[in-house]
């Protein structure tokens, strides 16, 4: 009977390094960059190190979206205490790294079944969250367009940077300045920043790799 293989520790610092440099390669030269010796050569260790702690390159993967979702869930939940919901779910999902990342897993998940599974799971997670917020204040998001379901609004708030970001990546802009405009203008209208604010305005991001 063989003995099980031991792998490295989940709480280990390597273990959070070598996550952080296959993020990193991730968003550099997208998805397939990650390798055990893509890794292990921006970790400046050995591939056979990269391995000890994920056995497969699956392990890797899942690892590595399973940690940004967690990530991005409490980055949501913690802006939409601080902010107006429906500003924070669009200011949420148009940052530039969140999005490139996000793509580069949506990717990955046409390759890979658990992955798919992990973000089609925090997908709703994200969404029922956002709507808890936003309901709660759905009144107020009527006015400048009529009966505006909480759903729509937040579907369109999450989606349009991320679409935005992928058509950026082929060159494609058409009407990407007008929708952010509109998006801003209807924000302004439902959730007005405080007069004495001195966040700037954001828009969707621009490219997902410069």
């Amino acid at each position: 009977m063989t003995s099980p293989r031991r792998v490295g520790a989940v709480t280990s610092k390597t273990r959070a390094l070598l996550l952080d440099c296959a993020e990193n390669l991730m968003l550099e030269q997208g998805y397939a960059a990650v390798t055990y010796r893509g890794v292990a050569a921006q970790a400046e260790v050995t591939a056979g190190l990269v391995q000890y702690y994920f056995p497969t390159l699956e392990d890797l993967l899942v690892a590595l979206v399973r940690r940004g979702i967690e990530h991005n869930i409490a980055r949501l939940a913690t802006s939409l205490e601080t902010s107006p919901p429906l500003r924070a779910v669009w200011e949420h999902a148009g940052d530039r790294t969140r999005a490139a990342l996000m793509a580069e897993f949506m990717a990955l998940a046409n390759h890979h079944k658990t992955i798919r599974a992990e973000l089609a799971k925090a997908g709703e997670q994200a969404r029922e969250l956002a709507l808890a917020a936003v309901s709660e204040r759905s009144g107020d998001y009527g006015r400048p367009a009529g009966t505006a379901p909480p759903e729509a609004l937040i579907f369109l708030m999450i989606s349009t940077p991320r679409m935005i970001a992928m058509e950026e990546t082929i060159g494609l802009s058409t009407f990407h300045a007008e929708t952010i405009e509109f998006i801003e203008r209807y924000l302004d209208e439902v959730e007005p920043r405080a007069a004495d604010s001195d966040r700037a305005p954001k828009t969707a991001p621009a490219t997902m790799r410069e």
